[in-house]
């Protein structure tokens, strides 16, 4: 089974074929297919292909469902002593995707430049 990370408004999702999700709001109608290029991880099954950050020629192409709000999360902010109460709430919206397709790639990663410190192995106890 195929499957593969990406990444969408700040959050990883795992996609798999047939499968709806929840992402951040996007800008699409219900009907239109999207598709998401930073994909961090990709597998076919058998091979895992990873990404520094992105897979490269990995893709994840979905049909939106449906445009929604989540769960109402209430805010109660308190001092003690003062009389000082405020209530707020917040509904977060959202996009229902159901994933249509996973494309592995080509297996090479793209770098986005050069951070960290490189492959060296640690050796020993890792210090």
């Amino acid at each position: 089974m195929s499957y593969a990370i990406f990444t969408t408004g700040g959050q990883q999702f795992r996609a798999e074929p047939g499968v709806t999700i929840k992402v951040p709001l996007l800008d699409a109608k219900p009907g239109d297919e999207v598709s998401f290029d930073q994909i961090l991880l990709a597998s076919d099954g058998k091979h895992v292909q990873t990404g520094a950050p992105k897979v490269k020629g990995a893709k994840v192409t979905a049909e939106v469902v449906r445009h929604g709000k989540g769960k109402k999360i209430r805010i109660f902010r308190f001092a003690r002593r003062t009389g000082y109460r405020r209530h707020a709430g917040h509904r977060q919206d959202f996009t229902e995707i159901k994933i249509a397709d996973v494309k592995v790639g080509s297996g090479e990663c793209v770098s986005g430049g050069s951070k960290g410190g490189g492959g060296e192995e640690l050796g020993g106890n890792g210090r």
